[in-house]
C-alpha cells in the first residue's frame, strides 16, 4: 500500500499528521520535508543569473524558434 499523507514537522521533529490513519499493523514510511514558499521563491531568484548565462545565447534562441509566435504581422 502506497499513500501519501499531508503533515506537519514542529522543530523538535514531532510528526503531526493532518488527517487520521488507520493501519492494520505498523508501516515504514519516508519523510520529506518540503521548502517553504519564501524558499522556494529565494531559490529561484537566487539561480535567475545563473540560468539567463546559459538560456540567454543565440544557440538557445535557434532551438525554441519553433515555439515562438510569428511576430512579423
Amino acid at each position: 500500500m502506497t499513500k501519501i499523507i499531508e503533515a506537519v514537522i514542529d522543530e523538535r521533529g514531532n510528526v503531526s499528521l493532518l488527517e487520521p490513519v488507520q493501519l492494520p499493523k505498523p508501516q515504514r514510511a519516508f519523510v520529506t520535508i518540503l521548502s517553504t514558499e519564501s524558499d522556494i521563491a529565494e531559490t529561484a531568484l537566487l539561480s535567475e543569473a545563473a540560468l539567463a548565462e546559459d538560456w540567454n545565447r543565440p544557440e538557445e534562441d535557434a532551438a525554441w524558434a519553433h515555439l515562438q509566435q510569428d511576430q512579423s504581422s
